[in-house]
């Protein structure tokens, strides 16, 4: 087993390494690698006593199991999904079986995004406290990328463990019908209030300027915005094809499938302020 220098929060995140980031918090990232998922799924193990909680237990993948079940010494309480995508719940099964900790969640949405084998034993509510060690995580319900998607704040630590909401060096990807580009955002200024000193997102290294890294996406998804209302004002209608390499000029081909995704979030949260029409094939600018 590969291992990182201990209690650096800093540290890398490589595939299938074993990381202590701080006291009673460790990463352990799956051999999941992918242009999606970074270096891997970050799972989380939180705690240093006789119980320790589970987060995003990543791949079902039998070595990513016994590195969790090693951090933990096999004595796992509670086994938490920040949702329900493919890259972050389906280890919850095994490790349900080893251990018989319960798997906590939100109910996941029929969207055909989500891992078939999630079943959680208990809901997790906003604003729940859960224990974790000599420390507390707070659940916070942070629609947008997924709608049952929650982060965990550690209210000792300052750390937020923030899931698909925010990546390291990157953007995540919006999934209508359930994402939602409105509320991605308002969760987004929700977390930008709360006094964090780092975020520990579910794919690569710790960011330890969380508001400049809020703003920074923030300020991402508002520019983004912009050359949607700028295309749109300028053909007056236009499908979602069209725009889309005009929108992202700036990302390469091969990914504007992905993208293809988060414009139509755009264009769905710009039907929500009333600045934009939609014919079920064609997007109109609305006339001010």
């Amino acid at each position: 087993m590969n291992s990182l220098r201990d209690n650096d929060i800093a540290s890398s995140a490589v595939t299938g390494t074993v990381s202590s980031l701080g006291h009673g918090l460790q990463r352990i990232v799956a051999p999941n690698p992918s242009p999606m998922t970074g270096p891997g799924t970050n799972t989380y193990v939180i705690g240093d006593g006789s119980d320790f909680l589970v987060v995003d237990p990543g791949p079902d993948d039998d070595s990513h199991i016994e590195r969790i079940l090693g951090a933990a010494h096999g004595r796992i309480g509670a086994i938490l999904c920040s949702h329900s995508h493919p890259d972050h719940s389906p280890g919850a099964v095994p490790l349900r079986r080893l251990t018989g900790a319960p798997v906590f969640g939100r109910d996941a949405p029929d969207d055909g995004h989500q891992d078939a084998t999630y079943a959680p034993d208990g809901s997790l509510e906003d604003g729940q406290v859960l224990h974790a060690g000599d420390g507390t995580l707070r659940v916070l319900h942070t629609p947008g990328h997924a709608s049952n998607h929650v982060c965990f704040l550690h209210e000792q630590q300052g750390w937020l463990l923030t899931g698909d909401h925010l990546m390291s060096g990157s953007t995540v990807v919006i999934l209508p019908p359930d994402g939602s580009m409105r509320l991605y955002l308002q969760s987004l200024h929700r977390l930008r209030a709360l006094p964090l000193a780092a975020l520990l997102p579910g794919h690569g290294a710790a960011m330890l300027d969380p508001r400049g890294q809020i703003d920074r996406v923030i300020a991402h998804r508002s520019k983004r915005e912009d050359k949607v209302v700028d295309a749109l004002r300028r053909e007056r209608a236009v499908s979602l094809d069209a725009l889309l390499p005009r929108v992202y000029d700036d990302t390469p081909v091969a990914l504007h499938g992905l993208a293809r995704y988060s414009l139509l979030a755009h264009l769905q949260k710009l039907v929500e302020d009333e600045r934009v029409d939609a014919d079920g094939v064609t997007w109109i600018w609305r006339e001010r």
